[in-house]
C-alpha cells in the first residue's frame, strides 16, 4: 500500500459519512482512521469503546452476552442459568461450537439451556423464589454438576431481585459452588463489559477456592487463557504446547472445568489468546499471585513459529530446544500447504470486521497466503486493541471501530474487496451480493484455525470460498427486476 492508498481511503471514509446528519457524522469521524507506519499508537485518531450512535444499527452484543456467551457458557461441568426471559438462555445456548469431551447432561452441561424462564408476573413480585426453585430441581436433576453460575438478563437488573443472597443460601444448601454474575444486558456499551464483570466475578467466587489445598506442580506448568475452544482451537493449540515440554493446568473456558480454574493460581506463566476478554484476570493474577502472562498468536505458520519461541523464551533451554523441534516437525507440512493453496490465492484482498481480537490476530494467517488486508475493523476493542493492531497493518489500511451495517456495506462496495470476513449479521448481505464470505465468529462451521494442523484448514477454506465459481452467478435479490 502507499500514500495514495491512504488518500483514497479517507476520500472513502468522507463519502460514506456524507449520508449522516452533521452531528452523527463528526461523531462517527472519530471512529475511523488510516493507519501510518509512523505511528506507535492510535492515540485520538480512533475512539473505541463509547455508545453507538442512537438510530444507528450496530452488530455489538451487550454484556449478557460476554459473560454467559464467551466466558462462562464453555465451562463444562457448570449449568449456567439464563435468569430472565427464555429468549436470550436460547439464543446464546450451543451457538459459538465450544466443542468439548463428555457427555451432554451427565458430566458436560453447556450446550444445555437453564432459565427461569420471566413472565409478568416475576416482573412484579420478583423471581427470587422462583430462581431458588429452580436451583433445587436442577441439584435434583443434575447432580453431578459442580457448581451453578446464575447469569443476570435485563429484567432482573430493573427490579433489584438480590441474586446475591440466593446464591449464598443455595451455596451452603448444595455445598458447591453457586455464582451469582450481575450482567444484565443493559450494563456498559458492548459485550465487552461482560467479559470484564464475569473476570471480576471469577476473581472473587471461583480463584481462590483452593487457596491452601495441595497441588504437584512442575516448573513447565501453564495455562490457556481466553481460547474457548471454537471447532476445536484450544485442543490444537494444546497439542503444540505439549510437544514442546509444557504442561497445561488449564483451559480457560473451552473444554475447561471450574477445578481447572481454581487450580489456575498454581502455573508459572499464563498464556492469553483472547486478550479482550481475559486481560482482566491475567493482570489480577500477575499483581496477586505473581504468575506472569503473555499474549500469543496461533494463526498461521509465522505467527505460531514466533509465539512458540516467546513463550519458549520464559524457560530454560530445554523447552527453547523442544521449540525449534516442533517448528522444524511441521516445516515440510506447512510448505506443503502453502505451495499448494498460495499460487491460487496471492493477492486477494481481504476485509476484515470481528470482535475484540481476530482482526489483528488473522491477519499473518491471510499473508503467509499471499493475501493482503485492505481493512480492518472492531466491533467492541478499545483502544489498546488498536494499538497492537497498527503493526500488523499496512500503510494506508482503512481501521474502523463498531461500523454500522450501512457503513461496512458502503466500505465493500467502496473498496471491492476480494473476500469478506466477520460475523453471522452481515454474512447473508454479502453473501445475496455474490461477495465471497467467511464467518470468522466460529469459522463458518468449519475449524479449527489455530496451529499447525488448523492452518491447513484455514487454506483449504479460504481457497473453497474465494475460488467457488458459484459467487459469478449471483445477483442481489434487490438488483432483480421484477
Amino acid at each position: 500500500m502507499s500514500n495514495a492508498t491512504g488518500e483514497r481511503n479517507l476520500d472513502i471514509i468522507q463519502e460514506v459519512l456524507e449520508v449522516f446528519p452533521e452531528k452523527t457524522r463528526k461523531e462517527r469521524r472519530k471512529h475511523m482512521m488510516v493507519t501510518d507506519p509512523e505511528q506507535e499508537s492510535v492515540g485520538k485518531c480512533i475512539i473505541s469503546n463509547r455508545k453507538s450512535q442512537p438510530g444507528v444499527m450496530t452488530v455489538r452484543g451487550c454484556s449478557y452476552a460476554g459473560s454467559k456467551g464467551v466466558v462462562f457458557g464453555p465451562i463444562k461441568d457448570m449449568a449456567h442459568i439464563s435468569h430472565g426471559p427464555i429468549g436470550c438462555g436460547q439464543y446464546s445456548r450451543a451457538g459459538r461450537r465450544n466443542y468439548y469431551t463428555g457427555v451432554s447432561g451427565v458430566d458436560s452441561f453447556g450446550t444445555l439451556n437453564f432459565t427461569s424462564d420471566f413472565q409478568e408476573r416475576d416482573i412484579v413480585f420478583g423471581g427470587d423464589k422462583k430462581l431458588t426453585k429452580l436451583i433445587e430441581e436442577m441439584e435434583m436433576l443434575f447432580p453431578l454438576t459442580k457448581g451453578i453460575s446464575i447469569q443476570s438478563e435485563c429484567p432482573v437488573g430493573l427490579i433489584g431481585d438480590d441474586i446475591e443472597a440466593v446464591a449464598n443460601a443455595s451455596r451452603k444448601v448444595l455445598n458447591k459452588p453457586v455464582i451469582p454474575v450481575r450482567c444484565e444486558g443493559f450494563r456498559g456499551v458492548s459485550q465487552s463489559l461482560g467479559h470484564h464483570i464475569a473476570n471480576d466475578v471469577i476473581r472473587d467466587w471461583v480463584l481462590d477456592n483452593r487457596e491452601g489445598k495441595p497441588f504437584e506442580s512442575t516448573p513447565y506448568d501453564v495455562a490457556i487463557i481466553g481460547d474457548y475452544n471454537i471447532g476445536g482451537d484450544a485442543w490444537a493449540s494444546r497439542i503444540l504446547l505439549e510437544e514442546m515440554g509444557l504442561r497445561v493446568v488449564a483451559q480457560w473456558s473451552g473444554d475447561g472445568t471450574l477445578v481447572e480454574m481454581e487450580n489456575t493460581p498454581f502455573v508459572k506463566l499464563n498464556l492469553v489468546h483472547c486478550y479482550r476478554s481475559m486481560n482482566y484476570i491475567s493482570r489480577h493474577m500477575e499483581e496477586k499471585h505473581g504468575i506472569p502472562w503473555m499474549e500469543y498468536n496461533f494463526f498461521g505458520p509465522t505467527k505460531i513459529a514466533e509465539s512458540l519461541r516467546k513463550i519458549a523464551d520464559q524457560f530454560d533451554d530445554t523447552i527453547r530446544a523442544n521449540a525449534e523441534t516442533v517448528i522444524a516437525r511441521y516445516q515440510a507440512q506447512n510448505d506443503a500447504i502453502i505451495a499448494k493453496y498460495r499460487p491460487r490465492l496471492e493477492g486477494r484482498k481481504v476485509l476484515l470486521y470481528m470482535g475484540g481480537l481476530r482482526p489483528r490476530h488473522v491477519i499473518g494467517a491471510y499473508e503467509d497466503l499471499g493475501m493482503e488486508i485492505i481493512a480492518a475493523g472492531y466491533e467492541f476493542a478499545h483502544n489498546d486493541d488498536y494499538d497492537r493492531t497498527l503493526p500488523e497493518l499496512k500503510e494506508g489500511t482503512l481501521l474502523f471501530d463498531d461500523a454500522s451495517s450501512y457503513e461496512l456495506e458502503a466500505f465493500v462496495k467502496a473498496l471491492k474487496p476480494d473476500l469478506i470476513g466477520s460475523g453471522i449479521k452481515e454474512k447473508y448481505i454479502f453473501q445475496k451480493m455474490g461477495v465471497p464470505f467467511r464467518q470468522m465468529h466460529s469459522w463458518d462451521y468449519s475449524g479449527p484455525y489455530h496451529g499447525y494442523d488448523g492452518f491447513a484448514i484455514f487454506a483449504s477454506d479460504m481457497d473453497m470460498t474465494l475460488n467457488n465459481p458459484a459467487w459469478g452467478q449471483l445477483t442481489a435479490p434487490w438488483l432483480k427486476s421484477a
